[in-house]
C-alpha cells in the first residue's frame, strides 16, 4: 500500500471522526449559548457544565421505539434518512485541510480528492439532500410531512443559484476551480471576505437556507407544521436527519472559510519553516476553528431573528440574493480581466 493510499485513508477517517463528533457536540452549544445570551443555565445536570447532554440524547434516541407509519412507503421511508447522511459525509473528500507536506521522504496532499474540478463534485454532492426532504415527506403519508417537504425543494433549490453564483465569483481571481488553487491564491493576496464582501454574504444566506437554519426553517416549521418532513419519524431516524443537517452547516462552513476567508492559511504564518506532520495538525486546526466560529455564528442567528414568511423567503431568494449574486459575479470578472484582482 501507497503512502498516498495511507495518507487518503487517515484523512478519510479524520474527516469522519471530526463530522460525527459535530452532532453531539452541537446539540451542547445550541443549549449553552443560548442560555448564556439570555441568562439562563441550560443543561447542567449530565456531567459537568451538562456537556454529556448530547451523549443522554444520543442514548435516548437509540432506545426509543422505532415503528413505521402505517400507510407510508415503507422502503423509501427508512431510506430517506440515510439519504440525509450521504451527501453531508462525502462532500468533505475535496476540502484541503492544509498544504502539499512530505512525510518521510513520501509527497502527501492533504485533501482526499485533488481534482481540478473539486467545486463541481462538492455542489453536486450537496444538492442530492434535497432528495432525502423530498423522499421523507412523501414517503410518510401526512400532509404536513408533504407540505414541508415540497417547501424544502423549493427553498433548496432557489437557493442554490445564489450559492453557485457566490461560489463561482471566488473561484474567478483564482483561475482555477481547485479549492487548493483558491487557498493559494489567499494567501498571496488577501483574503476574499475582504475583496468581495458582496459575494461572502450572498453565500453566508444561502448557506442558512441550504442548512434549513432559522431564519429560514420553513420545511420543518412547528407553528404551521407540527414539525415538517419529519413529523413522522422518531428514534434514530429522527436523529439521523438532525446529524445530516448539523453535518451539512460544517462542510458549507468549511466551503465558506476555503472559499473567503483564506482556508486552512493565517496571515503572517509560514508553514514552510515546520516539519511535514505539524503542518498537517496545523492546517486542520486553524480550518477547525474557522469552521467554529461559522458554526457560532449559526446559533447566534437562530436565537436572534424570528423566522421570514415563506412568501418573503422566496423573494429574498429570487429578487435579492440572485441578482446581488449576478452583479457580483460580473463585477469580479472585469476586477480580474482588468488585473485589478
Amino acid at each position: 500500500m501507497s503512502a498516498q493510499t495511507v495518507a487518503t485513508l487517515a484523512e478519510i477517517g479524520l474527516w469522519v471522526f471530526t463530522l460525527l463528533q459535530v452532532a453531539p457536540a452541537m446539540l451542547w452549544l445550541e443549549r449553552r449559548i443560548p442560555a448564556f445570551m439570555q441568562d439562563r443555565l441550560g443543561p447542567n445536570r449530565v456531567g459537568p457544565l451538562g456537556i454529556l447532554q448530547g451523549i443522554a440524547d444520543a442514548a435516548k434516541f437509540i432506545f426509543k421505539e422505532d415503528i413505521i407509519p402505517a400507510g407510508a412507503d415503507s422502503v423509501l421511508y427508512l431510506l430517506a434518512p440515510a439519504l440525509a447522511l450521504v451527501p453531508a459525509m462525502t462532500t468533505f473528500l475535496v476540502l484541503p485541510f492544509g498544504p502539499d507536506v512530505t512525510i518521510a521522504g513520501h509527497r502527501i496532499s492533504l485533501v482526499v480528492i485533488d481534482s481540478d474540478v473539486g467545486v463541481l463534485l462538492f455542489l453536486a454532492l450537496a444538492s442530492l439532500g434535497v432528495y432525502s426532504l423530498v423522499l421523507a415527506g412523501w414517503s410518510s403519508n401526512n400532509k404536513w410531512s408533504m407540505i414541508g417537504s415540497i417547501r424544502a425543494s423549493a427553498q433548496m433549490i432557489s437557493y442554490e443559484l445564489a450559492l453557485t453564483t457566490a461560489v463561482v465569483c471566488a473561484l474567478i481571481p483564482a483561475g482555477a476551480m481547485s479549492l487548493g488553487t483558491v487557498v493559494d491564491y489567499q494567501r498571496i493576496h488577501l483574503w476574499q471576505c475582504l475583496t468581495q464582501p458582496l459575494g461572502c454574504l450572498v453565500f453566508v444566506v444561502a448557506a442558512f437556507a441550504e442548512t434549513n437554519r432559522l431564519p429560514f426553517d420553513l420545511p420543518e416549521a412547528e407553528s404551521e407544521l407540527v414539525a415538517g418532513y419529519h413529523t413522522e419519524y422518531g428514534s434514530m431516524r429522527f436523529a439521523m436527519f438532525f446529524m445530516g443537517e448539523y453535518m451539512s452547516m460544517t462542510t458549507l462552513s468549511a466551503l465558506a472559510m476555503t472559499l473567503y476567508f483564506g482556508g486552512w492559511s493565517l496571515p503572517g504564518l509560514d508553514f514552510s519553516g515546520y516539519a511535514g506532520w505539524v503542518q498537517a495538525v496545523l492546517g486542520f486546526v486553524i480550518l477547525m476553528a474557522k469552521v467554529s466560529l461559522m458554526l457560532f455564528f449559526f446559533i447566534w442567528v437562530r436565537w436572534t431573528f424570528p423566522r421570514f414568511r415563506y412568501d418573503q423567503l422566496m423573494r429574498l431568494g429570487w429578487k435579492v440574493l440572485v441578482p446581488l449574486a449576478l452583479v457580483q459575479f460580473v463585477v469580479t470578472a472585469a476586477l480580474t480581466v482588468a488585473g485589478v484582482l
